[in-house]
């Protein structure tokens, strides 16, 4: 591989046909855990010849025990069943906090707060310990032990990390739902988990708007009756109704007399559920994702430390939400787990104007940067005068995370914020897998634009063209594992005799876990993500990936951002239809369809050009930065009827689909 010194004039969106290779910086080198391509592939070797024996040191090496284990892993695909160090005791809460006043951290920052006003508050590893324990004490004088689920409904306050550590300290199994969801999607999750206690808000701020997050919490509450008490948090102070008997002020219920501000540890068996993550489905029906306590954090900590090449005096940030799994794994679990400092931040990319982000890495001198591709597009399209007033030179680390990145943006995140000197990793994994799968290391791995490139250790991942053969080099298929991972979910809550857990993840392929997305791999071993399987659109027998066609769309000038899906052609049995957001002061003239079809010609083929240009002003998206394209397949296959769309609850303003609706093309 060349270190090519000035490819951004390559805008290929086809991966084969790009020669776009960047080499890791000396920058990036100097003193970081993982410095060649050498050390990476001896360790990765290792990690695969010899999976239980890694693990079992990677495990002795990351975390505290209590108990050693009997058995490293014991395992089944066919009959699903996964097993990590079966018989150790541990303590997630204890990995994160206690071990770490013993270090030396006691003093140092655990958790720096940023409000959607631009308050920073910063709290120590001592502090964290004194809140997280007065909340488990005060979980404990409700009943709440061991296997219990507490179902945590708050926006991004420090009082949500306290929440998920207390549940994790006395044994307890927490449910959060993203704040953003509705009182329907909360009531059905507490519904679905048996939960005894909701922890939540009065109110919530985002971008400078007020969510009514206590009152949509009562309304699910009139058909939740497994919950006793609800705990509301104070974050506006504004006056809610309040519940006698069963809702009480968290900031009262921690200063109690008779909380201690010390709780004793509950040592959990390594296979015991840290907490369940509903995805929403389809069909309307969430999954309840069920991930262990010692290979979940294990794997969080582990990724954490090697792949943002995570250093004692780094300050690191991740913009995600705490209600998705990478707030989970990438803001609480597994930067804590390394005695990290993470930045938490409570409101959105753009408010009160686009340099908010960089403002924050400048305030706290941010090491390590990740975010979404969405994110990025959004801050792409607001210009380079937000970042460019800035000082943003203790970056080292750029992460992205969510869908695969296009190459305009990769680029863009590579230049203008990175200044030709950090590194981008690109992430792929999932609610699913808990922790990084497949990515390139900043110090090790030359990086391709859009490429997520290699296997995190021990991770085995094949590309299957069928259900018994393997999909050849440059050739698209389905994307498997075909070997355990520690952080892998090990079942689905409320799921007897496994059915569900089976069939969505473990039939189409027997003997693998099938991921649900398609991918490519290149000569060089380089995964390139396709999205999602239902993202790759069959035309006249030519099977051609959404991402790829997004890619050479988001690369014509005055496009912001695309959405490409199939729907249903009597010629070729399916067409192309590209959903179209443009930039800001680009206009969508006459001759634009006509533009976008030589672009996606030159990058792709004849045979991608979309058959139907629909410009949209926004694409409907969850709260976690995701394109919902199911709703945008139904449209472009002539259905209006939102019923016919499944569950909603997830997108962050449903009036987008209406406007949508409205603008699709008749012709």
């Amino acid at each position: 591989m060349s270190d090519q010194k000035n490819p951004s004039t390559q805008q290929s969106a086809k991966p084969e046909k790009t020669a776009m290779v960047y080499e890791p910086t000396e920058y990036v080198r100097q003193g970081s855990w993982i410095d060649s391509m050498e050390t990476y592939r001896d360790l990765y070797q290792q990690s695969v010849d010899n999976p239980e024996k890694f693990w079992a040191e990677q495990a002795e090496r990351f975390l505290y025990w209590k108990e050693p284990w009997d058995k490293v892993l014991d395992w089944d695909f066919n009959d699903p069943h996964i097993s990590w160090f079966a018989g150790g005791k541990t303590n997630v809460s204890y990995n994160c906090i206690d071990r770490h006043l013993k270090d030396g951290r006691r003093n140092k920052a655990a958790l720096i707060w940023e409000s959607d006003e631009r308050r920073s508050k910063v709290y120590t590893y001592q502090a964290l310990y004194t809140r997280v324990c007065r909340l488990a004490n005060v979980l404990k004088s409700y009943g709440v032990g061991k296997g219990d689920v507490v179902a945590i409904y708050l926006p991004m306050v420090p009082e949500l990390a306290f929440a998920m550590l207390a549940c994790a300290r006395i044994g307890a199994i927490h449910a959060i739902v993203f704040s953003g969801f509705s009182a329907q999607a909360l009531r059905d999750r507490i519904q679905a988990s048996g939960a005894k206690v909701l922890i939540t808000a009065d109110n919530g701020m985002r971008g400078g708007r007020l969510n009514p997050i206590k009152a949509q919490a009562d309304e699910a509450l009139l058909e939740c009756p497994s919950i006793q008490k609800v705990i509301v948090v104070s974050r506006t102070q504004q006056q809610v109704d309040m519940e006698p008997g069963r809702d009480v002020y968290y900031h009262e219920e921690v200063a109690r007399k008779d909380i201690s501000r010390h709780c004793d540890i509950e040592w959990t068996e390594a296979n015991d559920p840290l907490f369940i993550l509903y995805t929403s489905g389809s069909t309307g029906k969430p999954k309840g994702i069920v991930h262990s306590t010692a290979g979940y954090l294990l794997q969080a900590s582990m990724s954490s430390k090697y792949v943002f090449d995570l250093h004692d005096d780094d300050v690191y940030f991740c913009t995600a939400d705490i209600g998705w799994v990478t707030g989970h794994s990438y803001i609480v679990y597994g930067p804590l787990a390394q005695g990290a400092t993470s930045v938490m931040f409570e409101g959105v990319p753009t408010y009160p104007d686009a340099g908010r982000l960089w403002d924050i890495v400048e305030r706290h001198g941010v090491n390590q940067f990740y975010t979404a591709p969405t994110a990025i597009r959004s801050l792409m399209r607001s210009g380079n005068e937000f970042p460019a007033a800035y000082d943003l030179s203790s970056l080292r680390v750029l992460g992205s995370v969510g869908e695969p990145i296009n190459p305009a943006a990769w680029e863009w995140f590579y230049h203008e914020i990175g200044h030709d000197r950090c590194s981008v990793v690109d992430t792929w994994w999932q609610t699913e897998t808990g922790a990084h799968m497949i990515t390139n290391l900043p110090a090790a791995t030359p990086m391709k634009p859009s490429s997520a490139t290699l296997p995190f250790f021990g991770v085995q991942p094949i590309v299957m063209e069928s259900e018994h053969k393997e999909a050849a080099t440059g050739e698209d298929g389905r994307l498997c594992i075909k070997f355990p991972w520690p952080s892998m979910v090990r079942h689905l809550w409320d799921d007897p005799g496994n059915t569900r857990f089976k069939e969505t993840y473990f039939s189409a392929f027997p003997g693998l876990y099938f991921s649900g997305d398609a991918a490519m791999v290149d000569e060089d071993g380089y995964y390139w993500l396709k999205g999602r399987v239902d993202d790759v659109i069959n035309v006249s027998g030519h099977r051609i990936g959404t991402a790829e066609i997004e890619a050479a769309l988001n690369s014509s000038p005055g496009v912001a951002e695309s959405a490409v899906v199939g729907f249903p052609h009597e010629i070729k049995g399916e067409g192309i239809y590209a959903y179209i957001v443009m930039k800001h002061g680009a206009e969508a003239d006459e001759d634009l369809e006509h533009r976008l079809a030589g672009v996606v010609r030159r990058n792709i083929g004849p045979i991608a050009k979309p058959d139907v240009v629909h410009v949209v002003n926004e694409l409907p998206k969850t709260r976690s930065g995701k394109i919902m394209r199911r709703i945008l397949r139904k449209i472009a296959a002539g259905i209006t009827d939102k019923e016919q769309f499944g569950d909603l609850s997830t997108l962050v303003d449903e009036d987008v689909v209406d406007e949508i609706i409205e603008t699709r093309p008749t012709k």
